[in-house]
């Protein structure tokens, strides 16, 4: 590996671990004769909706812990192959040992490295984000991943303190006032974590206590928090902050709640408009080392449009999803780190949802075809099918979303963006005047419209009558 590299899974080789075992005491009238996870939601089982996002993101290996009306869940999902997956199964003992003692009964099924999650809660994020930021995280010492949304006391009691992008303190035990975030439900862990010597200390539980199931150490009950606190305290856990609200069915309201969304997203079709980001939503700067204008490369070079909000805000109300589809080259050159790129995303969607702007998903191409003399993340060195103006940015969320892509736009300030545009079978509006006849030059066809700033292009899209 070239310095400052480090090895990262590929989606497809992680494994997935998944809590299934509880009662779903709260949602009993739905819960008597099945488990949540197969609870019905628009005609298909709820966490179907969680492994149609985990398989988009390429998640192919699962182990499912399993307990109530288990026989339920594993006579639905088999082994996985109908679905191109494979999935294992442990079953919980007679008595419930709570997240953390779950997870250590199905030691000798677990892999060095897994992600953590809940059958209950749907979860839309970025996991190949995850993934980067628990694998950068342990090249500095880390040893799990938290995900963590700012919350402020919305979905629930927040319990995470963050400095910055770092965990500074989680407890959801002792709560304080500076506790703006909250534990989003999806964790990576090293196996190593669930072993005697590691929880002893924690939860008081001799060195040697025998062989449990599965090959693995005797069984524990304790609370997987109690991990999370404790690796907090030692600054070994690394974050992802996301910015999508979460989704759980831990009550009829919140089942309810899921349904609705489901319905919008998943059963109705709506149109999208793609947006590229930089010189369409926000400055590009000049970089010293290259002389010449470039991509920010580091969040203080961030600086969004003032425009911005209004013309996103005016796409939504007229019935669209907002999506920005943007290639960011900068770490494959050696510009900056990856954790930058997401970072700044992260606090573009973050400002924009603090001006009633709510971006529906970041699809970005952090690629470069050949190395680079500062390269040295060098996994980012690839051809591939995401980089404008191959369509692939523009496609990618066509499995997870029910796009009119017939009615949908591409926005940008480049031909790369008409040309994707166009490749993926939508409008395309160029921004800008001094380019617009080399774009035409450029492209088989010319854009859609030609306008000068976005806010032009919100307002020369079309109303579809279901803005919500």
């Amino acid at each position: 590996m070239s310095e400052g590299s480090f090895y990262i899974k590929e989606p497809a080789d992680m494994q997935v671990v998944v809590l299934m075992g509880g009662l779903g005491t709260r949602l009993k009238e739905y819960t008597k004769e099945c488990p949540k996870p197969l609870v019905d939601v628009e005609g298909r089982p709820f966490f179907d909706y969680s492994l149609k996002l985990l398989m988009h993101h390429g998640f192919r290996k699962f182990l499912f812990l399993i307990g109530y009306r288990a026989e339920m869940i594993e006579e639905y999902y088999g082994d996985g192959s109908r679905l191109g997956i494979s999935v294992t199964y442990c079953y919980d003992g007679k008595e419930l040992l709570g997240t953390g003692g779950a997870v250590r009964r199905a030691y000798g099924l677990l892999e060095d490295d897994f992600l953590l999650m809940y059958g209950d809660s749907f979860m839309d994020i970025d996991y190949e984000e995850t993934l980067y930021r628990y694998f950068e995280g342990k090249s500095r010492g880390m040893r799990a991943l938290m995900t963590v949304l700012k919350n402020g006391n919305r979905f629930d009691k927040s319990n995470v303190v963050m400095d910055g992008t770092e965990i500074k303190l989680y407890d959801k035990m002792n709560m304080t006032p500076e506790m703006d975030y909250i534990d989003y439900g999806v964790c990576v862990y090293e196996k190593s974590l669930f072993e005697d010597e590691y929880l002893k200390d924690i939860t008081g539980i001799p060195a040697e206590s025998g062989a449990g199931e599965n090959g693995g150490p005797a069984d524990i009950k304790f609370d997987i928090a109690l991990i999370q606190n404790r690796l907090s305290l030692d600054k070994k856990i690394a974050a992802h902050i996301v910015t999508k609200r979460f989704y759980e069915i831990g009550s009829p309201g919140a089942l309810n709640e899921f349904k609705g969304y489901v319905k919008y997203r998943f059963n109705e079709m709506h149109p999208a408009v793609f947006l590229d980001r930089d010189g369409v939503l926000n400055e590009i700067v000049f970089n010293e080392d290259a002389e010449q204008m470039d991509s920010p490369q580091k969040v203080e070079q961030f600086k969004a449009f003032p425009e911005a909000a209004k013309a996103i805000k005016i796409m939504k109300e007229k019935g669209y999803y907002v999506f920005l589809a943007t290639n960011q080259p900068g770490a494959a050159k050696g510009k900056c780190k990856l954790k930058t790129l997401y970072d700044i995303n992260t606090m573009f969607v973050e400002q924009m949802a603090g001006q009633g702007a709510d971006i529906d998903g970041v699809f970005m191409c952090p690629h470069y075809p050949s190395v680079c003399e500062n390269t040295k993340e060098g996994f980012l060195i690839k051809k591939c099918d995401c980089r404008k103006p191959k369509p692939g940015l523009l496609l990618k969320p066509g499995d997870i979303y029910n796009i009119d892509y017939d009615n949908s736009f591409m926005v940008g300030d480049s031909f790369t963006d008409i040309v994707a545009g166009q490749a993926a079978g939508v409008n395309t509006i160029f921004i800008g005047e001094l380019k617009c006849d080399a774009c035409r030059k450029l492209c088989d066809a010319g854009p859609t419209g030609i306008v000068r700033n976005v806010t032009e292009a919100a307002e020369f899209i079309p109303d579809t009558g279901k803005g919500k």
